[in-house]
């Protein structure tokens, strides 16, 4: 049974909004430093419209509504800071998330379990990754959230327009990201309703243009493996976590927010069996199920003995800081964009390779890093050719491009990572091999960068 909605209080919800907030806007620049998915970003929002849209037509038609949403962000934030540009709806999704989360909390299992939740769910460590960077994750969190607030009154007032509100802000998620729909699967496992099949229906069909075109540009997600180890053990940890509280816990609570934990990862990871998909990002919105769940153990563990609870819970935020930290430094992503491209700026040769040339998205925020350096492979630009990293001329050309040059650095991955078999990066590899010699190598997070040159010429 839901409960009738309770008087909220004012505190309990906007304490944890004000903590996301502040957790989101501190060191949100990271010392300037972004990643390749934040290039991305970057780079598609500030394409033209046509060219935005010719490009979703071919590829990442998966984040078209969030290119667009930020397209039309950069064309009002005149000169601000680009990163703050980028990175500020997340931050402010984040926030909303926490305070959805207090107020599920609330509703479910009381004031004081609300505040913990909401609370609980800043100090997430990949709440806190995702409330700075700039990708759709956190703004489809803050979004499942919502929908999992409306979906409570939904199914108290049984009226259609409660119903209809709820299946459009849940689609909204999905075309935002469409793994947020494993969401609504989860909705149902927990308050079956008949409305609710109609509207998870209703929610599939308009997501069903976006899945047929994304279902085309798959080859996309080519680069994610089969889940390893590390994400299968996280995975089973966070579950046991939240099967742990909800045996602490009393009420409908862990109905709704053991299936917003546990399902939409199981689902994904189940999936990967067939074709590799999971990415933990993808169902960032699993932790509003996690916070919701301890913060509603710690509620019913402070009634019991307080002292040494707090003592627990401050001994578990202690433990959480260095991780909080970390995040907020150039070090905590795969790459910094910004420090290769400075690199790559800093290098005296005539011309570039990327290798593959997928890393040319290290250029994309700065493309005057080339200094003039001709990019050896490249046939058309990303906006011009309407994909993410341009395309190349064919391998025989690249050849007689890199045996025409006499200095030339290349842009690769750091030494152990898997090599792409294409002709074009074969032939990239072989010709550095068989006609040129390393001048020197710079190793940087996520990037190494090395010039060529040929014999005699370092």
């Amino acid at each position: 049974m839901i409960r009738p909605a309770p008087r909220t209080s004012a505190t309990a919800v906007l304490l944890p909004v004000v903590l996301c907030l502040a957790l989101g806007l501190w060191g949100m620049r990271r010392g300037g430093s972004l990643w390749r998915d934040e290039a991305v970003t970057y780079d598609m929002a500030r394409r033209s419209l046509p060219d935005l849209v010719g490009t979703l037509a071919e590829a990442d038609a998966v984040h078209g509504l969030y290119y667009l949403f930020m397209h039309g962000l950069f064309q009002v934030s005149g000169d601000l800071d680009p990163l703050l540009v980028l990175r500020l709806p997340s931050v402010l999704a984040a926030a909303a998330a926490s305070g959805f989360v207090a107020l599920l909390g609330h509703r479910l299992a009381g004031p004081r379990a609300g505040l913990l939740a909401g609370i609980v769910f800043a100090l997430l460590p990949p709440v806190q990754r995702y409330a700075q960077e700039g990708r759709s994750y956190a703004l489809v969190c803050a979004l499942v959230a919502w929908a999992s607030y409306l979906l409570l009154g939904a199914v108290r007032s049984g009226s259609r327009r409660a119903w209809a509100g709820y299946g459009a802000v849940l689609l909204t998620a999905c075309l935002l990201h469409e793994f947020a729909v494993l969401a609504a699967l989860a909705h149902l496992v927990a308050l079956p309703r008949r409305a609710g099949i109609t509207v998870t229906l209703a929610v599939g069909a308009g997501l069903a243009p976006l899945a047929v075109l994304s279902m085309g540009q798959s080859e996309q997600v080519g680069w994610i493996g089969g889940p390893g180890a590390g994400a299968v053990l996280g995975f089973a940890g966070v579950t046991l976590l939240g099967i742990g509280c909800a045996v602490l816990v009393k009420g409908p609570l862990p109905r709704l927010a053991l299936p917003l934990l546990i399902l939409p990862a199981l689902l994904l990871l189940l999936l990967s069996l067939i074709k590799p998909l999971y990415v933990d990002r993808y169902v960032l919105y699993g932790h509003l199920g996690t916070a919701l769940l301890v913060g509603a153990a710690l509620d019913r563990l402070l009634r019991k003995r307080p002292v040494i609870r707090l003592t627990a819970a401050g001994t578990a935020v202690a433990a959480v800081l260095p991780i909080t930290l970390d995040l907020r430094t150039p070090q905590s992503r795969t790459d910094n964009v910004t420090a290769i491209a400075q690199a790559i700026g800093q290098t005296d040769a005539d011309a570039i390779v990327f290798m593959p040339s997928r890393r040319r998205v290290w250029t994309l925020t700065d493309p005057g890093a080339l200094h003039g350096m001709r990019d050896l492979a490249l046939k058309d630009s990303p906006a011009t050719s309407h994909t993410l990293y341009g395309t190349e001329v064919p391998a025989s050309e690249i050849r007689v491009r890199l045996l025409a040059t006499e200095r030339v650095v290349a842009v690769a991955d750091p030494a152990g990572q898997p090599l792409d078999r294409t002709t074009q990066e074969m032939t990239k590899r072989r010709v550095l091999d068989r006609y040129f010699v390393e001048c020197g190598t710079r190793q940087l997070q996520g990037a190494r960068i090395t010039v060529h040159a040929r014999p005699g010429g370092c």
